[in-house]
């Protein structure tokens, strides 16, 4: 597996989803004028995670490649269908297709994981979701940039046309690969409740995606307030929340790239403790009315949120086994981003009577407990508890061990 060429159908793909998300909520307000409608856009995008033990479950009975080639060229041709959507009766089919866009994505982070835990080599995994992380929030600098101004001289039907392209770009690129991959074996049909049972005995994989579920339902609460920050707190404009996801995003790119060589010397837990840790102490600090430590603390937001995802999808890519990885990954996505859809939702009425300079040193501090108390559960225990394998039989596809180390481009 070619990771350079791996990480290009990341970028492609990643510019074209940002895009999209960004222009969605634009799209929707601009044609009804509804700000209702217009936040409705995220939850039909974010709502197919709660599908992601079945998206696993197709990712575990199928090769992965062709389904990663599949489901983007499935995107690519539906995105068209959207320059249709020119005026407000027809916003319905932009939900329509927001919804199959983010069953798209669930499958596609699924088959993603699998593929790359059955071609690299296990050491390698921490290195190779770190420059993932790196390469996506890239994106998130520059994509926005040119989706606000192709939408506001061309409307949203040149955008979707531009997402298309890079779902057509990416799978092109997975044509490219070349992994071996091992058919279903004969008779065998992989169990939907094998992903979570898996996930559940092992006790270290269960504490990490109990406290990433849990570090992602603090930053949906953290989100929801970013715009009494900056209006209550900070005395601006609602347009400097774009400075603080900037600073944010610079700090995600920053945290990929520090993630593989920190995962070579340290187990996932520690990672993922210092990771919820930092998230904890920025998001307390954003109570302080002040510039330069609302700037300060969105670094600190960047850098350690992308740890703590980067340490439990590489813990699951490690411990569980090769056939069941889809399964596993694909319910590792559900417990960790269905709680920050929710919080997001819950922050915003919590705002309604509840002080921000309130609320957010009270979730600092909820954070820094939740890194306490994975530190000392898994600290205890050392990497036999964190990294031991899950066991029991898996039912699925015969997977074949990793394939060596990562060919050079």
């Amino acid at each position: 597996m070619r990771v350079p060429l791996y990480l290009t159908a990341v970028l492609v793909s990643g510019f074209g989803t940002t895009a999209m998300w960004l222009v969605s909520g634009i799209w929707v307000k601009s044609l009804t004028g509804s700000d209702s409608l217009a936040a409705l856009t995220a939850v039909a995008l974010w709502a197919p995670a709660l599908a992601g033990p079945w998206c696993g479950l197709l990712a575990d009975r199928v090769r992965r490649r062709p389904l990663l080639i599949g489901v983007n060229l499935a995107m690519a041709a539906v995105l068209p269908v959207l320059l249709w959507v020119d005026r407000a009766d027809r916003v319905w089919l932009l939900f329509v297709v927001l919804v199959v866009y983010g069953a798209q994505g669930a499958v596609h982070e699924a088959a993603e994981a699998a593929l790359a835990a059955g071609a690299l080599d296990r050491e390698r995994l921490g290195d190779f979701n770190g420059l993932r992380m790196t390469a996506g929030e890239a994106m998130k600098l520059v994509a926005p940039l040119v989706a606000a101004g192709l939408f506001a001289r061309y409307g949203g039907g040149p955008v979707a046309l531009l997402d298309a392209a890079t779902f057509a770009v990416a799978a092109g690129v997975f044509a490219l690969l070349r992994v071996r991959e091992e058919p279903s074996a004969r008779g065998a049909r992989p169990r939907l409740a094998d992903g979570g049972r898996l996930l559940w005995s092992s006790p270290g994989l269960r504490a990490l995606v109990l406290a990433g579920g849990f570090t992602m339902l603090l930053a949906g609460l953290n989100g929801a307030a970013i715009y009494a920050v900056v209006d209550r707190g900070l005395g601006h404009a609602p347009a400097f929340a774009g400075v603080l996801y900037a600073v944010q995003g610079a700090g995600s790119v920053a945290a990929g790239l520090l993630a593989g060589p920190l995962l070579r010397r340290m187990p996932e837990w520690l990672l993922a403790a210092t990771g919820l840790a930092l998230f904890a102490v920025g998001a307390a600090a954003r109570a302080v009315p002040s510039d330069p430590v609302a700037l300060g603390a969105s670094g600190l937001i960047g850098v350690g949120m992308p740890w703590v995802l980067v340490a439990v999808m590489t813990a699951v890519q490690r411990r569980v086994p090769a056939a069941a990885v889809g399964r596993a990954a694909g319910t590792a996505h559900t417990l960790l981003f269905a709680p920050n859809a929710v919080a997001l939702a819950l922050g915003a009425g919590l705002l309604a009577f509840l002080d921000v300079r309130v609320l957010l040193p009270v979730l600092g501090l909820a954070g820094l407990v939740g890194a306490g108390v994975l530190a000392l559960t898994l600290g205890r225990t050392g990497a036999r508890s964190a990294g031991a394998p899950a066991q029991g039989p898996v039912q699925g596809p015969a997977q074949g061990p990793a394939q060596g180390p990562v060919q050079a481009p």
